[in-house]
């Protein structure tokens, strides 16, 4: 039975929501406040936990960083803010997904189902590897020609989704749609500045390629040195 946290100030949200994830089987607790929330979070070791922006003590941007310096526990965030830059900010800080209140029971049991099949550890066990580039998909570290490379969340997500399909082109939509969990219609940079990032890390760049090969008007596939065209 998986344990959800749900940080939410406001008492009828909350209980609504508590009694929508308890009637699915999931077992629950909360606080109204960021700190005491980021407390119960180090001391109870959820699966999930839910987090809304805006808390009377801390904001949530602020409480969702000190969750992600501590613990990889996957965050859903749950607000009334709709705005493009709060939700790119939000995920870009370590969010697994966004819900934008109001929004109804199932459509929230959707997202919690999605997001803990994600984070289930019955998935691959060992490392993943493309050439020398090797990553820990448990420990969430990455390491190249034996060296670690030292990546933000979202960095990770994007390599770890491209890792996965070794060798096949993805689409930029697809990398917003399944990393960044935004519509696949939406059109945004985001991914071609974290691909520079990464590029940038691992040593490369859109002109001289070592992984990370961009196919004009397709999208991008990580391929093995060797392996590559």
């Amino acid at each position: 039975m998986p344990h959800i946290l749900l940080l939410e100030d406001d008492p009828q949200v909350r209980r609504a929501m508590l009694r929508a994830l308890a009637e699915r089987g999931y077992a629950t607790s909360s606080a109204g406040a960021g700190l005491a929330g980021l407390e119960a979070a180090l001391r109870d070791r959820p699966d999930l936990v839910i987090l809304d922006l805006g808390l009377p003590d801390v904001d949530g941007h602020q409480v969702l960083r000190m969750i992600r310096a501590v613990s990889q526990v996957p965050v859903i965030v749950a607000t009334a803010r709709d705005d493009e830059t709060e939700i790119v900010r939000a995920l870009d800080g370590g969010a697994d997904d966004y819900l934008v209140k109001p929004f109804g029971a199932a459509q929230l049991a959707a997202r919690v189902r999605a997001v803990l099949r994600r984070a289930d550890p019955a998935g691959p066990a060992g490392p993943l590897r493309v050439g020398t580039l090797e990553l820990d998909v448990t420990g969430r570290t990455v390491t190249l020609d034996g060296r670690p490379v030292e990546l933000t969340p979202r960095e990770f997500e994007v390599l770890r989704y491209l890792a996965e399909r070794p060798g096949q082109v993805v689409g930029k939509r697809e990398l917003l749609a399944e990393v960044w969990h935004l519509p696949y219609g939406a059109a945004d940079k985001t991914v071609d500045v974290h691909l520079s990032w990464l590029r940038r890390k691992l040593g490369e760049s859109a002109q001289q390629p070592r992984y990370l090969h961009t196919v004009r008007g397709v999208g991008v596939r990580l391929a093995a040195p060797e392996a590559a065209p």
